[in-house]
């Protein structure tokens, strides 16, 4: 996991918001995985959400020189590469009880680096039986 991010609370996502999201996942990949950037390409895959496909998200992508990797227009929100992760946190989470976000966010941040490398390859190995 490169990088993940909460939505403050009552924060709607708008395209601005977004491509604010975008920037900071290319930061992260600067930093983690330069050769992505410098001698690699990124191969993006997001749904159909509104701001993802505003024209203003379609030039941030554009120029962080990003390849965008369709998704079907009548598929369901989530991206096929979201069900393995999102299923598998959901188990985690459902057996904690939190006073408040800081224990989310640990939590979650806790999942995240307690799962091998080879628990997200499977699930992006998997996309191709979707």
């Amino acid at each position: 996991m490169i990088y993940w991010e909460l939505l403050p609370k009552n924060q709607t996502i708008t395209a601005a918001f977004y491509c604010k999201q975008l920037q900071r996942l290319y930061k992260a990949l600067l930093e983690k995985h330069p050769g992505l950037i410098n001698r690699k390409r990124v191969i993006f895959h997001q749904d159909n959400a509104k701001p993802h496909i505003a024209k203003l998200t379609q030039r941030k992508i554009l120029q962080l020189g990003w390849e965008l990797l369709p998704h079907s227009p009548y598929s369901p929100d989530l991206a096929p590469s979201d069900y393995h992760l999102f299923r598998s946190l959901e188990h985690h989470l459902r057996a904690h009880e939190f006073e408040n976000e800081e224990e989310v966010q640990s939590a979650i941040a806790n999942f995240i680096s307690e799962k091998p490398a080879s628990f997200f390859a499977r699930g992006i190995d998997n996309l191709t039986q979707r």
